[in-house]
């Protein structure tokens, strides 16, 4: 089995839609994919619609949060979506997300960046905005060369230039939220230095204590010493390990199932959920 735990789509940060997305992973030869959109579930229908036999589809988000000023993501895996105090808080942090980006167009232009606000609008669609959308909009104004290139100190890495903060949940009531939904957790790309301050290792133990299910090792982001040191500290914890794309369509060069989850660590993920199941695909061409 070839299972892909962490695909963003239209519904958030992603360029393939929901539909785009299944077809495009049961193609690249996955048999589960995770749709795991930022701190929304609004890609759940389509992508059932459209699943194909063969692919199962894990439903799941990616959360924002934030621990002792340093941001970082936690992956939700089936969980219920209609738990009303998680989706309280998914609204709180997807309501927040436009002003912010206003807050990050406004201070591009103070740098001399003529980037505008209907600019990253319209490259966000009907999408979640967020930093990769003001990423892209200074990638077409020749700024940068790559979305990846806006994530840096001088621009809209955490606590760049044009950075801008946005409510974000703290990663303990995270996960009790989402146990309290039914659903399982995994610390996403933890150790993604590229990205901006990461947690120390203490503080991963002390989310291991209160919960948390497990961390991302196999991730783009991390190279070959980092997973190994990941791989020790999910032993000593008791953590599951996971592997996943981290797949964005277009906006970032990595292919569906590049990194992937043992087939052994997904049957314990879906055994330890009770707020949701993996949807089996039944031939949908919905899109």
């Amino acid at each position: 089995m070839r299972i892909d735990l962490h695909t963003h789509s239209t519904a958030s940060d992603g360029t393939d839609t929901p539909a785009e997305l299944v077809l495009g992973a049961a193609a690249a030869g996955l048999d589960v994919i995770a749709l795991t959109d930022h701190d929304t579930t609004r890609g759940y229908a389509e992508a059932i619609a459209a699943l194909p036999a063969g692919l199962t589809l894990v439903t799941g988000a990616e959360l924002s949060c934030r621990v002792d000023g340093i941001g970082l993501h936690m992956l939700a895996y089936l969980f219920d979506p209609d738990e009303p105090e998680l989706a309280r808080e998914r609204e709180l942090v997807r309501d927040d997300r436009v002003p912010r980006a206003r807050g990050m167009v406004a201070k591009l232009q103070e740098l001399g960046v003529p980037v505008t606000w209907e600019q990253v609008a319209r490259i966000a669609g009907d999408g979640s905005v967020g930093r990769p959308h003001v990423a892209e909009a200074m990638v077409e104004l020749g700024v940068v060369g790559s979305v990846s290139d806006a994530f840096v100190p001088e621009w809209l890495a955490d606590g760049g230039r044009a950075y801008a903060g946005k409510h974000e949940l703290d990663p303990f009531d995270a996960i009790r939220l989402v146990k309290a939904a039914g659903g399982v957790t995994v610390f996403a790309h933890p150790l993604a230095v590229k990205r901006g301050r990461v947690v120390p290792e203490t503080v991963i133990a002390e989310l291991a204590s209160a919960g948390l299910d497990g961390i991302e090792v196999d991730h783009t982001d991390h190279d070959a010493p980092t997973r190994a040191r990941l791989r020790g500290l999910a032993a000593e914890l008791g953590l599951l390990t996971t592997g996943s794309s981290d797949y964005h369509g277009g906006r970032k060069a990595v292919r569906l199932g590049e990194c992937t989850t043992d087939p052994e660590i997904y049957g314990e993920i879906t055994r330890r959920a009770t707020g949701a199941f993996p949807v089996p695909g039944a031939g949908g061409t919905g899109r």
